[in-house]
């Protein structure tokens, strides 16, 4: 009878996958020794594989010329990174080694923007897309790179003020984008998105706002849904309702010249995760082809903003199995030395499920267990993986201990986890690895962040010497003013 969890898994999924094999009952994830990683640096852990966010990358880059040359489109495509998924500058640094262009949607990502510029890593010539709602500091930031001769920047026109409010602070002509108020699934509390200006609105606006004002060009539509591209009969309508619009603007505005479809291409969040590529972005672009060529308008160039499919597949986290509870004579938790609240925020917030397998002891028998983590919060728990129906795992023997893993999880996780910041119920951040190639393809690794001290979260606190420094100095600052 085969009752070894390496077993389950074969029988389960196509094992092995290009990113997972298993080698003498150990986990490996691109050819990483994940009990070697483990045993060098601790548990808990988070690392990230920086080689896959280029292979990521390259990989759409594949797909778009493929699908560009089998249709003879005559459009440009262009990939953009979101660096909201991932701001770090690791990042950042990994991904602009592509030729890639930025998208950003806040202040301060304006100031990394300057701070890669003045590092030679992206120059006047990469397209930097500004979205979000944007009020005064994320203006004025915006009209410092344009006005500093970044001719490339494009923000993204998100309400009926923004235009007036750019054209304040901007020296000379610039170019802007409109973002489509695209309409929301059907099972959305609201119908429509709060992002950018209605369908039936954006001819009407550009005709008032923009036709005749001097100052501004318009040169891209920008669409995004929420749930991202899939193969359904909802994204290809809203995908028609868009080019729609853009047709009937092209016959009005010869200026605009480029289609952002945005981003939301889906990672693996499962050993069963299936989804055809090729098949979409060549669905795609024959869509816009067609289109334009039923209007007869010229094809745009493509932009896309993918920011999750970018970096999502570098990240991991590894956990030790700390100790079994058995509540009742039917749940067995696992309790892991770390908390899915903090480490792995979506997991809960929007009941996000990632790859998860156990790192080591796959010879060995399994049975199913619940993950708990160690804060006081019943929400700190994991129950299920997205194509099983219970978590299945090596049996808990307080002799051998367990390690677990949690992939594909580099997008999102830590800014939403507030790195370097308080964490609920004061459980320590992890620490952080790099893993890099060096030039003949063999494996480095650097310790990007230590795990979290009791004195970082006592002086954020206000516990610390630090922290009584500064009021120390403010009183006396006080004293001398009266």
């Amino acid at each position: 009878m085969n009752t070894k969890y390496i077993d389950l898994i074969n029988q389960t999924f196509d094992f092995p996958q290009d990113e997972f094999k298993v080698d003498k009952g150990q986990l490996h994830f691109h050819d990483i020794d994940l009990m070697q990683l483990t045993k060098q640096y601790g548990a808990p852990l988070k690392f990230t594989y920086l080689p896959q966010i280029s292979n990521n990358i390259m990989r759409a880059k594949k797909w778009f010329a493929d699908a560009i040359e089998k249709h003879d489109y005559k459009g440009k495509y262009n990939y953009c990174y979101c660096t909201k998924s991932s701001h770090f500058k690791h990042i950042l640094n990994e991904a602009l080694k592509n030729e890639i262009h930025i998208e950003t949607s806040s202040a301060f990502d304006i100031d990394i923007v300057e701070r890669l510029k003045e590092e030679g890593k992206i120059t006047n010539d990469t397209f930097v897309i500004s979205n979000g709602f944007k009020r005064a500091q994320y203006v004025t930031n915006i009209a410092r790179l344009i006005n500093s001769g970044h001719k490339n920047a494009i923000p993204i026109i998100d309400n009926y003020e923004e235009i007036d409010l750019l054209s304040q602070e901007i020296d000379g002509k610039f170019n802007v984008g409109i973002r489509i108020a695209s309409e929301e699934e059907p099972k959305f509390e609201f119908y429509t998105s709060r992002l950018g200006i209605g369908y039936k609105n954006i001819v009407p606006f550009y005709k008032s706002q923009i036709a005749n004002n001097k100052k501004v060009e318009l040169k891209m539509l920008h669409f995004f849904i929420n749930t991202g591209i899939r193969d359904n009969a909802y994204y290809w309508n809203e995908l028609l309702k868009c080019l729609k619009v853009y047709t009937s603007l092209k016959k009005i505005c010869p200026t605009l010249d480029s289609l952002n479809i945005g981003g939301g291409f889906p990672i693996k969040s499962s050993l069963a995760f299936d989804f055809d590529y090729e098949y979409m972005v060549d669905e795609i672009i024959n869509q816009i082809k067609l289109t334009c060529e039923e209007e007869g308008v010229d094809v745009p160039n493509i932009f896309t903003e993918f920011g999750s499919f970018t970096v999502g597949e570098s990240g991991g986290a590894i956990y030790e199995v700390l100790y079994q509870k058995q509540q009742n004579d039917r749940e067995k938790w696992n309790m892991i030395n770390s908390s899915f609240i903090t480490t792995l925020p979506d997991t809960w917030a929007i009941n996000k499920r990632f790859i998860l397998l156990a790192v080591n002891r796959w010879q060995d028998s399994y049975e199913r267990v619940l993950l708990g983590g160690l804060t006081c919060d019943s929400d700190d728990y994991y129950n299920s993986e997205q194509h099983m129906n219970a978590i299945y795992m090596p049996k808990y023997n307080k002799d051998k201990p367990l390690y677990i893993g949690f992939f594909n999880t580099g997008a999102y996780q830590e800014t939403i986890g507030g790195f370097g910041g308080l964490q609920h119920c004061l459980i320590p951040s992890p620490k952080h690895i790099l893993i890099d190639r060096d030039a003949d393809g063999n494996l480095t690794t650097e310790l990007f962040a230590e795990q979290q001290k009791s004195e970082d979260l006592l002086n954020i606190l206000g516990y610390g010497i630090e922290k009584k420094d500064t009021r120390t100095k403010t009183a006396s600052l006080s004293e001398n003013v009266t």
